[in-house]
């Protein structure tokens, strides 16, 4: 039985990755850049594992780039579009990962207009507005395909036609999606994608960005030799290759996870019925692990530290922004009041969990908001 329910933040590692990761560090140690037998033995695993993503998210392999994790492939596919486009002007979703809100404040020292959009009641990016910002100038629209928070699912295809509209360019941190659901259908409608390991099941500490192989750009540091001269820095090959033993799982199992999470959910909100009087559920119920739950009266900070008392695990939002100050911005953006914000609390589910784990974890919470009226 697990009670750990915090799969958004990251996962344990699925054992064939765990033991190709082993492997790789025995036996392709050597450096990719490297021209003797050892450097090319490991720069012929390295560029499987990139045809091998080329086929898992519908791009070309070419485009595709190994870095350090979700963080570094924002980084990296930001900037290079930003290169690539001559505008002054970049648009936003106020939900974006803080890796991506730290970056746009960094633009905006450097003198680049940012504008940021809000999301619906429902939980989606407000296509109306985005419109209304949109502009010649625009060189980048960045929106997080599935939100971190609440799991909604934003609508690819109806903001590529306005950046295609404007010739804006159109990059989507998708480190909560791929594995979850099809990339396959996104990827002809994006510039850039980031991607991340441990969140499908594989090692920490590694990630890719694609970026479109037409566009024209300069890499972050000049003189780079690693990855075609865009990433900087040795490239952790045995990660890399755990990462794509994962990933071929995740997406080769897309169907049946998906249909295992959705029950699980379902099952889950069936088990707490006779308190859902106290329960606002953010977002849709969807096939995406992520179910972001308010209970009434209860700030989510106490209701999490309760849980974890009685063993279960699971957060508050994003693990990135779980130290800072307020509750979610996605709730804020969604005109949900500061105060129902901050009942909020984010399961998120796993194909590996059983019936007993969801029973498990309805009991733990219906026991926490029990315990919260006694006191009242």
């Amino acid at each position: 039985m697990t009670t750990y329910f915090d799969y958004a933040a990251t996962c344990p590692i699925q054992e064939e990755a765990l033991e190709a990761y082993i492997r790789g560090s025995r036996e392709f140690y050597g450096n990719t850049s490297s021209l003797h037998d050892a450097g090319t033995k490991a720069s012929a695993l390295l560029e499987h594992c990139r045809k091998t993503f080329s086929t898992l998210i519908n791009a070309e392999a070419e485009g595709i780039y190994f870095t350090s994790g979700g963080t570094e492939s924002n980084i990296i596919g930001l900037q290079a579009l930003l290169d690539a486009h001559p505008g002054n002007h970049i648009i936003a979703s106020d939900a974006e990962h803080s890796s991506i809100q730290n970056l746009l404040t960094k633009f905006e020292q450097e003198g680049y207009e940012v504008s940021r959009v809000p999301l619906t009641s429902a939980g989606f990016v407000d296509v109306n507005q985005l419109e209304e910002l949109m502009s010649k100038d625009t060189a980048i629209v960045t929106i997080q395909h599935v939100n971190a928070d609440i799991g909604t699912i934003q609508p690819i295809q109806r903001i590529h036609s306005l950046c295609k509209k404007w010739g804006s360019l159109f990059h989507s941190d998708c480190v909560q999606s791929f594995g979850k659901i099809d990339l396959t259908a996104i990827t002809p409608y994006l510039d850039s994608l980031s991607i991340s390991s441990h969140k499908v099941y594989g090692p920490k500490g590694v990630g890719a960005v694609y970026i479109r192989p037409s566009l024209s750009f300069m890499p972050l540091l000049p003189n780079t030799t690693h990855e075609s001269g865009v990433r900087a820095g040795t490239l952790n090959t045995p990660g890399v290759a755990g990462f794509t033993v994962a990933a071929e799982h995740c997406v080769h199992t897309l169907e049946e996870h998906q249909t295992i999470i959705q029950k699980h959910k379902e099952y889950f909100l069936e088990l707490m019925g006779e308190v859902s009087s106290e329960l606002t559920i953010f977002g849709e119920l969807n096939e995406v692990p992520i179910l972001g739950l308010g209970i009434d009266g209860t700030d989510g900070q106490w209701t999490m530290l309760e849980a974890n008392r009685k063993g279960y695990a699971f957060s508050t939002g994003s693990a990135c922004q779980a130290r800072s100050d307020g509750p979610p911005k996605t709730l804020l953006s969604m005109g949900v009041s500061e105060q129902e914000a901050k009942t909020f609390i984010r399961l998120s589910f796993s194909h590996l969990h059983s019936k007993e784990d969801i029973e498990g974890l309805a009991m733990c919470l219906k026991k926490v908001i029990a315990d919260r009226k006694s006191k009242v």
